[in-house]
């Protein structure tokens, strides 16, 4: 009996203690329910704000387009605004007929899905009252903290050298290339304007820009590999300033570029810019960080965020970063402080973690990308694609394949000398490879960062393509002429674009 009454004690005495945890465990959900309710109604002035953001990103479009704030509202309402080749309220039906793989501009979309899943941790919520000033507390235009997590995001890419380094913003990389055009041909000018050159394929943006900012202190002298070997023999070069890009990874094939003129001597004189917008892990091994005089980055193919229009350049000469300030300030006063803004939250979710998840995502994407293109290619005779060689990457500390931005893609045969042309015919929007400087008319360049569903479009046409390859003919257009001619003026008007 005594053995039973003690067991039937011990058995209250646990119905009391789970009673007493079942009844702590009510009051503290209670209690952080009535914290988090709290916190809710005490956002204030930012409630709505969020509300409307966290309204618009729920709007469903199936994957195949997104919804936006400052999009044109339907019935008050935003809606989607659908990727290439789908239509509807939602983006759900696909049409490929008459719509054509577009590969032609460099807008970095393949980053999106890593953004939409840290969602929380980049967003950036602006106050109507926002730094109103054109300047910063220290009469600068330029963020500290974001100047701060510029080096320090540099740090753990491990791509470039920032002791000792001037930090100058610019909209885009594209207005600090020619501010540092301009800086180098003002402190540099000799006799006559400087001679800026690039080496074929190049960047379009280094002639359009020099050209159209015509100027009595520079001007453009085309390929690099003219005045190689002329540079010391002719009387006119050796009394000339050269100025030259050296664009590394390059654009359009995606090689590692040094400068090929290089140097100074008694009577003239060679000052490089280094545009290193996809020296970055998801697009190159990173042998060693860039340690240039003159080196220039953009936020749109670093994050991906192209419309923001960020972009900074890291200047060893205290005179020639005064002299690109100077050119920046009087062409628009200034960055937007917005755009500071949001770069500064971007940066600090990639360097959340030292950048691993971040760069990991991007680099297995693009790589993933050019395997499943090089593969579709690979028993071809009619086209080709560049090769790069696998190297060390000190980010990932292992040797490590390639995983360009572009595909530089030819068309082998001699009778194909409009490339462009040939793959228009197949519905592959491309960029003609006589923009990039060349001549050869069998060179076109591929994006591959584009959205997913760009990118699996554009790979089902070149397997298409490669279908006919042994066809006498040529493959069947597939595009109406004038979505064929609305292509072809699309890629005309955006040859800005990296």
């Amino acid at each position: 009996m005594a053995m039973m009454r003690e067991k039937t004690g011990s058995k209250n005495n646990m119905r009391e203690i789970l009673g007493l945890c079942l009844v702590l465990s009510i009051f503290l959900n209670v209690q952080l329910i009535g914290v988090n309710r709290k916190l809710f109604y005490e956002l204030g002035w930012s409630r709505r704000a969020a509300e409307e953001a966290e309204a618009v990103a729920s709007i469903s479009c199936s994957g195949h387009g997104r919804a936006f704030l400052d999009g044109l509202p339907v019935e008050g309402k935003p809606v989607c605004e659908c990727f290439a080749c789908y239509t509807g309220p939602t983006c759900s039906v696909l049409s490929l007929d008459g719509c054509p793989a577009d590969a032609d501009s460099g807008n970095p979309i393949f980053l999106e899905p890593f953004w939409r899943k840290h969602a929380s941790s980049s967003a950036v919520l602006v106050a109507g009252w926002h730094r109103m000033g054109y300047a910063f507390e220290d009469q600068t235009s330029i963020s500290k903290e974001l100047e701060k997590y510029i080096r320090k995001v540099h740090a753990i890419a491990g791509n470039a050298v920032t002791d000792g380094k001037y930090i100058l913003f610019g909209a885009g990389s594209t207005q600090l290339l020619n501010a540092a055009v301009h800086a180098l041909s003002y402190h540099f000018n000799t006799s006559g304007p400087a001679r800026v050159v690039a080496s074929i394929p190049f960047y379009p943006v280094y002639q359009k820009q020099t050209d159209y900012f015509s100027s009595e202190n520079f001007k453009f002298a085309g390929d690099t590999s003219l005045w190689k070997d002329n540079i010391s023999n002719s009387e006119d070069s050796r009394s000339s300033t050269f100025i030259e890009f050296v664009t590394s990874p390059n654009n359009p094939d995606g090689q590692l570029k040094q400068s090929v003129l290089g140097g100074t001597a008694e009577k003239w004189t060679v000052k490089t810019i280094h545009d290193h917008a996809y020296y970055w892990p998801h697009f190159t091994a990173i042998p060693a960080p860039a340690d240039e005089d003159h080196m220039i980055f953009t936020l749109s193919k670093l994050t991906g965020h192209a419309g923001s229009r960020f972009g900074w350049a890291l200047v060893k000469d205290e005179e020639l970063y005064n002299r690109m300030v100077e050119y920046v300030t009087l062409n628009v006063l200034g960055i937007s402080h917005d755009s500071q803004l949001r770069a500064l939250q971007l940066l600090k979710a990639i360097t959340d973690g030292r950048g691993n998840e971040f760069f990991e995502f991007g680099y297995t994407t693009m790589r993933d990308r050019w395997e499943k293109l090089s593969r579709a290619l690979s028993s071809s005779r009619r086209f080709s694609i560049q090769e790069i060689p696998p190297l060390f990457c000190t980010f990932f500390q292992q040797v490590r394949g390639p995983s360009p931005a572009y595909a530089w893609f030819k068309c082998n045969r001699e009778e194909d000398n409009d490339c462009y042309g040939v793959l228009r015919a197949a519905g592959i929007i491309s960029r003609n490879g006589s923009m990039f400087g060349n001549p050869d008319g069998r060179y076109v360049r591929l994006s591959l960062i584009k959205s997913q569903d760009d990118f699996d479009l554009l790979l089902q046409r070149i397997q298409t393509l490669l279908s006919h390859e042994d066809d006498d003919n040529h493959p069947k257009t597939i595009c109406s002429r004038e979505l064929i001619a609305s292509s072809a003026n699309r890629s005309l008007r955006s040859t800005n674009i990296h």
